[in-house]
């Protein structure tokens, strides 16, 4: 016959959860090196987004010194920056106005979708204009003339403006040639300012163009004669920065931050606990004055402490003392 002893009944079953009071195991090395490789790899992270930012934002300052120095530029020849069939709008050219003298072929009107203006939906109107090279070549160059709303099924405009017939001269601001755009549209639309697209979608097809195109088109500025009715003119360019800078800086502090934060976790965790007399004359008692009033009556672990430790805390209560 088995019985259990008085101990171990009033012993009862044993409870492994840590009392609240007991201090927090230190982290092992394993988990240190793991938060340090997580710490590390969120700042990259960080870094990459930041240089990321950082570009666009050179990108964008650069572009804005471009319209400022050649948007309100005076007007030159059209044959001073496209002198020749095939001539492609240099980088430095974009946004500088021209002023070219031909004729519009309104026959081949091409609508470009998808390009609102002020927030309004709608279709720019591109044509056609027939003009002559530095030399004399016959040369074709794509004028956008502007802008008209949407109409009531949303597919096409109510009506597009005719350009001035017969002899026109015309400013316009110069832009460098979209990529070519590879999804469809409805017969006489473009989805990009491509003169080769825009040409092709015209009602007699791009070959009477052949051999007198330029890489670069126009945005209307002015007509002389003018039209009679004139399509919506086109906003001046954007010379918003936007926020790329202060993203910059942004990424730039949460990569600090991810560091910071490990090095103050580490230290807070693995600095020496700083001793007090009290903590020592308390230890040496088997307690302190406080215990009474923890909550269950519970006692503070008792530490040990090398002599050194506390013989430098009985000089350091008795200089106070003193």
């Amino acid at each position: 016959m088995t019985t259990d002893h008085p101990a171990s009944r009033a012993a009862g079953p044993r409870d492994d959860r840590r009392s609240p009071d007991a201090p927090a195991r230190p982290r092992t090395r394993r988990q240190w090196i793991t938060l340090g490789l997580g710490a590390v790899l969120l700042a990259a992270v960080c870094v990459v987004a930041a240089v990321w930012q950082w570009h666009r934002y050179t990108w964008r300052e650069a572009q804005i010194d471009l319209v400022e120095s050649n948007y309100a530029a005076q007007p030159v020849d059209l044959d001073t920056l496209l002198p020749a069939p095939g001539a492609v709008l240099a980088a430095d050219d974009e946004w500088r106005p021209a002023t070219a003298t031909g004729t519009y072929r309104p026959q081949d009107t091409v609508l470009l979708r998808n390009r609102p203006v002020g927030g309004q939906p709608g279709f720019h109107v591109l044509v056609p204009l027939e003009t002559t090279g530095a030399d004399g070549q016959p040369l074709v160059v794509v004028v956008d003339r502007g802008f008209v709303p949407l109409g009531e099924d949303a597919s096409a405009p109510s009506s597009v403006p005719d350009p001035p017939a017969g002899v026109v001269e015309v400013t316009m601001t110069m832009r460098p040639d979209e990529p070519a755009s590879d999804r469809g549209t409805p017969a006489g639309q473009v989805q990009a300012v491509n003169t080769g697209q825009v040409l092709a979608a015209g009602s007699e097809g791009a070959g009477w163009a052949d051999g007198a195109t330029v890489s670069g088109y126009g945005q209307l500025r002015s007509e002389d004669p003018a039209a009679a009715t004139t399509p919506g003119a086109l906003p001046p360019p954007d010379t918003d920065p936007g926020s790329h800078l202060s993203y910059t800086v942004q990424w730039c502090i949460f990569a600090l931050g991810a560091l910071g934060g490990y090095v103050v976790l580490w230290r807070r965790e693995t600095r020496p606990e700083q001793v007090t007399a009290g903590d020592l004359l308390a230890d040496d008692a088997g307690g302190d004055p406080g215990e009474a009033s923890r909550p269950g009556g519970t006692r503070r672990p008792r530490r040990r402490r090398v002599d050194e430790e506390y013989e430098d805390a009985l000089l350091d209560a008795a200089e106070r003392d003193g």
